[in-house]
Formats: structure tokens, C-alpha cells, sequence
């Protein structure tokens, strides 16, 4: 499946001293999956290095190649001086109504400002 995604990013108010950073996520995609999502990022960074790390799940809800239901994300995305790594993953039994016991990865690509997604799935036989 693949298609464009909007993303809304929000901060969240935290300590000054807070070593990591908590924004709200809202995310409309478009494409073979439409639908929305709610979730949650922390993020933190390390300016000397240039290091980072974010987690963040998301619970998307709608509609995927026409089966309608909802699933779980989780995501781990870290920066260092050797790249960059990102991992989105479907959470196994996450899914509900039509997209019960799918699994899967996400892939997200950023172009000029603009993301897309691609997600590798499967959804077992009813």
C-alpha cells in the first residue's frame, strides 16, 4: 500500500531541565490507506554530537485497500554520525474489524517537506 500522509505536530509543554521533548500527533493519509491517526512522540537530541532518537505510537483508524478497521504503530527513528535508522512497525494483534491480525512494516519517505508512506502487510485468510 502507498500514498501520501499529512502530519500536524504539536509540542507539549514539559520542564526546562526535561531531557526529552513530548509533541501530539495527528496524521491524515491518503492513498491505498485512508484514514486518520492519533498518537504520541518523545523525542531528545544531542546538540554536541548531533545524536537523536524519537518513539512514538500511533493508533490509525479507516480504511486499507478497502477493509476498514483500525491497528497500532510503533516507531523508533535514531541519528548519530553513521545515518539514520527508522523502524514502523504494525503492532501484531493490534488490528480490529476488517484488518484483525494484520502485521506488518512502515516506510516513510520525506520529499520537499511532502511525506509518503508505504506499508508492507499481510492480513491472514478469514
Amino acid at each position: 500500500a502507498k500514498g501520501p500522509f499529512d502530519v500536524t505536530i504539536t509540542p507539549q509543554a514539559s520542564a526546562a531541565d526535561a531531557p526529552v521533548a513530548r509533541m501530539l500527533l495527528y496524521k491524515e493519509f491518503h492513498g491505498d490507506l485512508e484514514a486518520i491517526a492519533h498518537g504520541e512522540m518523545l523525542a531528545a537530541s544531542e546538540p554536541l554530537t548531533g545524536a537523536g532518537v524519537y518513539v512514538a505510537l500511533d493508533r490509525v483508524t479507516g480504511t486499507l485497500h478497502g477493509r476498514s478497521g483500525s491497528f497500532l504503530m510503533a516507531h523508533r527513528g535514531i541519528r548519530n554520525a553513521d545515518g539514520q535508522e527508522l523502524d514502523v512497525t504494525i503492532v501484531p494483534g493490534s488490528g480490529t474489524g476488517q484488518l484483525a491480525g494484520i502485521t506488518g512494516t512502515v516506510g516513510i519517505r520525506i520529499e520537499d517537506k511532502k511525506h509518503f508512506y508505504t506499508i508492507d502487510y499481510e492480513i491472514p485468510a478469514s
